[in-house]
């Protein structure tokens, strides 16, 4: 499954990025008019992983769930 392989690489190139950005912070600064902010970098790169994750879970296949019904 290409797909899921592609996934799973984003998923880890994702996690460590967040993982460089955690280890050594760096401050939010401006440069000519034009500001950097790793807290919002960051933020994305969070979001992005949610998402990348709750792709893999849909591409495992459909869950059932199973209820008991009280007698």
């Amino acid at each position: 499954m290409a797909a899921a392989d592609d996934i799973a690489t984003a998923i880890d190139q994702v996690a460590a990025r967040i993982k460089d950005l955690t280890t050594d912070p760096k401050p939010d600064y401006s440069v000519n008019g034009q500001s950097i902010s790793w807290g919002s970098y960051l933020d994305m790169l969070t979001r992005q992983l949610a998402a990348l994750q709750g792709a893999q879970q849909n591409l495992a296949g459909p869950f059932q769930r199973i209820t008991r019904m009280r007698p």
